[in-house]
């Protein structure tokens, strides 16, 4: 075969439709370009399964014999992770997917070398799970994987689905398959026409990441239920199987739907179109003289011009039918060749399962001795609302050392929440006995284009996140601060693993509600990658075999979808949440402080002219305690800090107090005896109490101070 309107009609016969620039047009440009590219891959995928169609296993052989006498390179991928996502075998069996995937790379390995064509040449296997998982995580996850699902919303992955009926992994798997096209480095992609809009949504994706080379989509039919005339179902006798023997499969195409004298929807003459042609190149009829004789039929046309009009008999179809794929399977059966285990591919089974640290490594010598109750009451001071007590009780006298996790994404400068907040936070775990482990999120705000994407400047605006809390005295020696890229990067099995596993188990509407975040409440307002995110946030905690969740308010939902993951898993010992106040902006009507807007909140390095101005013009509405940002930040970080709160006046306007009690603030607030011209000076003076060793380090330290001024000169993307 040498030119190229001579492999087009090879690699078109073997499809029943072609997307790609209208008709043929981009699919014959591709084999034109010789020079440039004279093997293109054409990537073929399939789902393993217990019992593999003979259509499936056949029809793929017929389909990459076809591609490799076009002088393709056929690369089929055995996508065993995107079974495991679908709740194939018995909801996600991986040793079932993974001992099915092997047996069934085995059956098509002999299905080729039956029609001649070589394995490991013009062929090659590559196992889904191997190359994601084992060998190519970071190329596939991070810049791909994420890539597309933020470039589009989700309505568009859903590909018209129900997305009541929808589970969180079948959603995460549609994007898996787009992004295996461009990462199997696919020029065609030869599946079934159910896979049609997948690939298309892959050709989407290359023009809006600006790829010149997006894929030709060949779609093939697939074959009907023998029983019904309708596609395949998991009714054994709707279909031939490999693993039938000769007895079975006369007896399946003895009851087959085969209508006399109609050739529409008729399963019988679809066998012998789809299979028997393209194997044989032809279908031989074998009959009493009686009943017409012998005939060989060249052509698939003559077959249904004959049953139509009845000079070919259901009966004389169904046993010649039945004679050739004997005939084929047997040939199969002779080749005797089996799928070679891959151990290294053998990573979703164990990982999924979390262990449980007793070390105390970590943990400063210094730390006090002290009662589980005791620690108790320190951990639940930290929190606004903890889930569950009983289980933190129990957690404090089974462990000694429980792992606390906090983390955050780098994305400018710190606000004092974020800053004097975590510090006591962190110290409070601390003294409590915890380990503590702080996840910074580098690699998750790249994702969300924090600091346009450049990871450079989210690792420094991290690193200066950390020199600020050891430059306000958070206990650092007692925390091990993780980097999400170099964590993900080391043990990407076991993360992406993790992440597969949460999606196969939860249903893709308990999602979306860990999504919808700023009163958004349709999923036209999200993109696929706001679905992706709670999932990896949840695979952290168990990535880091976390005992205690202790984050914001705002990140509970997902802390929650951690303890019913445990559920679904069935472990015992579920992370407890403890979930802290979020701190308002400091101007009417902000729920949270905002980076972009600096005037809506106190940040760690501002000087004291800018606190006393920020405080000074803060909304602070007399006698109402409800809402108030004064009082919050008087309630969250200076009675915390200093354990009291201390108002300077002159005799003349009532003297000083010390208030030892936030609620004793509250009401004297509340009654008019304490007003906001007493609070706001207060409060100010309070807070350039506790940023002014920040102040110091970051002006006398040289190194400390190049970092904040590298920090202040980014700009704030979100």
């Amino acid at each position: 075969m040498t030119t190229p309107e001579e492999r087009l009609a090879t690699l078109r016969g073997a499809a029943d439709e072609c997307d790609g620039g209208g008709d043929d047009d981009e699919l014959l440009r591709l084999l034109l370009r010789d020079d440039e590219n004279p093997h293109p891959v054409c990537l073929a995928c399939f789902e393993p399964s217990d019992a593999m169609p003979a259509a499936q296993c056949v029809g793929t052989a017929i389909r990459a014999r076809a591609a490799a006498r076009a002088g393709c390179r056929v690369r089929i991928v055995v996508a065993d992770t995107l079974a495991l996502l679908g709740g194939k075998m018995d909801g996600g069996d991986w040793a079932r997917v993974r001992d099915a995937a092997r047996r069934n790379v085995g059956e098509l390995e002999a299905a080729l070398k039956a029609l001649g064509v070589g394995v490991g040449g013009e062929v090659e296997f590559l196992s889904s799970s191997d190359e994601i998982l084992r060998r190519r995580a970071a190329e596939y996850w991070g810049p791909l994987v994420m890539d597309v699902a933020q470039k589009f919303s989700v309505q568009r992955v859903l590909l018209g689905r129900d997305e009541k009926k929808l589970t969180a992994g079948q959603f995460l798997s549609t994007i898996m398959q787009c992004a295996d096209v461009v990462f199997f480095q696919a020029d065609i992609c030869h599946m079934a026409m159910d896979q049609r809009e997948m690939n298309l949504l892959a050709r989407d994706y290359c023009d809006a990441s600006g790829r010149d080379k997006k894929p030709v989509i060949l779609s093939y039919n697939m074959l009907p239920d023998l029983k019904k005339g309708q596609k395949i179902n998991n009714d054994q006798s709707s279909a031939i199987f490999m693993g039938d023997d000769k007895s079975k499969v006369n007896n399946k195409i003895k009851t087959a739907f085969c209508p006399p004298a109609i050739v529409d929807g008729n399963p019988c003459l679809e066998y012998i179109k789809c299979i028997i042609f393209p194997w044989f190149g032809r279908f031989d009829v074998l009959r009493a003289e009686a009943n017409g004789g012998n005939k060989t039929y060249n052509q698939m046309q003559d077959v249904f011009v004959d049953y139509c009009d009845g000079a070919l008999h259901p009966a004389d179809v169904k046993n010649n039918l039945s004679k050739a794929i004997n005939e084929i399977l047997q040939a199969v059966r002779d080749q005797k060749l089996h799928f070679k285990s891959n151990n290294d591919a053998e990573v979703l089974v164990d990982t999924v399962k979390s262990t449980q640290l007793s070390s105390t490594e970590n943990l400063p010598s210094s730390m006090p001795m002290m009662t589980a109750e005791e620690r108790f009451k320190i951990l639940q001071g930290i929190a606004e609302e903890c889930t569950e007590e009983a289980e933190l009780r129990w957690l404090l006298q089974e462990k000694p050392n429980p792992i606390c996790y906090d983390g955050f994404e780098p994305s400018g400068r710190m606000h004092i929440a974020q800053g004097v907040g975590k510090a006591i936070s962190i110290n409070k775990m601390l003294k409590a006995r915890c380990r503590v482990k702080i996840w910074i999120a580098d690699w998750f705000a790249m994702l969300n284009n924090k600091m346009g994407g450049d990871l450079n400047k989210i690792r420094t605006v991290g690193s200066y996140m950390i020199e600020i809390w050891k430059a306000l005295g958070m206990n650092v020696d007692g925390v091990e601060f993780l980097w999400a890229s170099e964590e993900i990067e080391k043990r990407g099995d076991e993360y992406w693993s993790l992440v597969m596993d949460i999606s196969q188990k939860r249903n893709f509407k308990r999602i979306v509600r860990c999504s919808q975040i700023m009163g958004r409440r349709d999923t036209d307002a999200l993109t696929a990658a706001q679905i992706m995110y709670p999932l990896m946030q949840c695979a952290d905690i168990f990535f880091l075999k976390v005992d205690i969740c202790q984050m914001g308010m705002d990140q509970r939902k997902v802390n929650v979808l951690a303890r019913e993951y445990c559920n679904a898993i069935r472990r015992n010992n579920k992370p407890i949440i403890l979930s802290h106040h979020i701190l308002p902006g400091i101007k009417e009507g902000q729920q949270k402080m905002s980076k972009s807007d600096p005037s809506s909140a106190i940040f760690m390095e501002d000087d004291e002219s800018q606190v006393n101005s920020k405080i000074a013009q803060a909304f602070c509405p007399q006698k109402i305690t409800e809402g108030n940002p004064c009082l919050e930040y008087i309630k969250y970080i200076v009675f915390p800090w200093f354990e009291r709160f201390e108002l300077l006046h002159k005799d003349a306007d009532g003297g000083s107090k010390t208030y030892n009690r936030i609620e004793e603030l509250f009401e004297d607030y509340a009654s008019g005896a304490l007003h906001p011209d007493d609070v706001k000076p207060a409060l100010a003076k309070a807070i350039n109490q506790i940023l002014q060793p920040v102040r110091d380090h970051f002006s006398n330290n040289p190194d400390a101070k190049v970092l904040l001024e590298t920090v202040k000169a980014y700009k704030v993307t979100n």
